[in-house]
């Protein structure tokens, strides 16, 4: 089991049937990660925005991709503020810290303070991305996991259940794979997260397991170790 991990959920992951928040996945998910607390695991977690906005919509919009971003980037916030709610109606002490700041919402991101938190049981919430337009959530996880040292990100996928060498949607002979490596993801250009996030999970030697949340419990046999995921390591062991 491991004793510090980052749980990356993308804003899609908190919504169903057309909804922009679901509250039977936020239920779930937020007893998941109550499960985990208990045992003793320090959890942090960054979300994503794609229920509201992402990057790629700028054109369609006709606004510039740097005020798309920090749209984006408020959306988190709205994200990481439900995910408090869910989790505190768990009883699980939760602190969201955000990387623009908006002190009457939550607490700036400080490394240090973040780490406290976790010491102390408290799961940590981050929005607003990395503060900074051009980069991922993906790129958030990787960058915060570093800076909190934390053992591993947990890449929380809708419907799928690991990566594969090709796309499973179109591709009905896709393999699935147990384990690689991060020089892999980017030689083959595996659609796992974007280059900035992978190349600084390698540099930083921080597993990632990607596995379908959608399935019970797999957060919690996720942390656990069970085998409901595949493994990117630096060294692919």
């Amino acid at each position: 089991m491991y004793k510090r991990v980052l749980l990356k959920l993308s804003g899609e992951a908190l919504s169903a049937d057309g909804e922009i928040f679901n509250a039977a996945v936020l239920d779930d998910i937020s007893a998941q990660i109550k499960t985990v607390v208990d045992d003793g695991v320090e959890v942090a977690i960054v979300v994503g925005g794609g229920n509201f906005i992402r990057g790629r919509m700028a054109d369609d919009l006709g606004i510039d991709r740097m005020q798309v971003d920090y749209m984006g980037m408020l959306g988190t916030v709205i994200n990481a503020l439900a995910v408090q709610g869910a989790l505190e109606r768990h009883g699980v002490h939760t602190r969201v810290q955000t990387a623009i700041d908006m002190t009457k919402v939550a607490e700036p991101y400080i490394p240090r303070r973040a780490i406290r938190h976790l010491e102390k049981g408290r799961v940590v919430v981050f929005g607003a991305g990395t503060g900074s337009a051009f980069f991922s959530t993906d790129t958030t996880a990787a960058l915060r996991a570093s800076e909190i040292k934390a053992d591993v990100i947990l890449m929380a996928k809708n419907g799928v259940d690991g990566i594969y060498d090709s796309d499973p949607r179109t591709n009905p002979n896709a393999k699935r794979l147990e384990s690689l490596t991060y020089m892999e993801v980017l030689q083959k250009e595996l659609a796992v997260m974007d280059a900035t996030a992978t190349s600084m999970c390698m540099d930083n030697d921080i597993d990632l397991l990607v596995f379908n949340m959608n399935e019970k419990n797999n957060i919690i046999k996720a942390v656990r170790g069970e085998a409901v995921a595949t493994r990117v390591s630096k060294g692919g062991n």
